[in-house]
């Protein structure tokens, strides 16, 4: 299990390192929003490779029986190690050389929140808050933290998908499968 785990997981997370890495470039052109959209679609494209996992686990290593609670722990692990990857690689670029994006990204929100018609009230609320919390960001682990949360619930989904679908009891025929 810890061969497919680590090759499916390392690939996954090479490719969403690889497309954090190369839109990197253009973070400044792009508004944060169609940034986010980016960049989960291309969580969600690299952890296909979950299913593709679970896939080659059934067929190699279970003798093409999987349990459904076998599929998911297969895939939530191939999920956690691509998050790592993506969080190593977000943390260097933040501490490395990207060090303005909270600045950006609190600015984008405050806009947000004045373009709904929000008071100047409620606005200096939300700017207090966002600056307690890019005081809590500037610490690795915190930043870290938060950083592997943005992956893993898309990882979580793919792989509940991931062993439903591909689950098969003893006899070979789909758990749900009548004869």
């Amino acid at each position: 299990m810890k061969k497919i785990v680590l090759t499916f997981g390392l690939i996954s997370g090479g490719i969403l390192s690889l497309m954090l890495l190369l839109t990197l470039p253009f973070h400044e052109s792009l508004d944060l929003d169609t940034g986010a959209l980016i960049g989960y679609t291309t969580m969600v494209a690299s952890f296909m490779l979950i299913f593709v996992g679970v896939k080659s686990y059934r067929d190699t290593v279970g003798g093409g029986r999987l349990s459904f609670g076998r599929g998911l722990a297969v895939g939530v692990l191939i999920a956690v190690v691509s998050s790592a990857c993506y969080v190593v690689t977000w943390e260097v670029i933040y501490f490395g050389y990207k060090g303005d994006f909270m600045q950006r990204y609190r600015d984008h929100t405050l806009e947000k929140a004045r373009a709904a018609g929000d008071s100047p009230e409620v606005v200096a609320r939300k700017a207090a808050e966002f600056d307690r919390f890019a005081e809590l960001y500037q610490n690795p682990a915190f930043n870290a933290a938060i950083t592997f949360i943005e992956p893993m619930p898309v990882g979580l989904v793919v792989a509940l998908v991931s062993a439903g679908v591909l689950r098969r009891n003893s006899r070979g025929w789909a758990a749900g499968a009548r004869s």
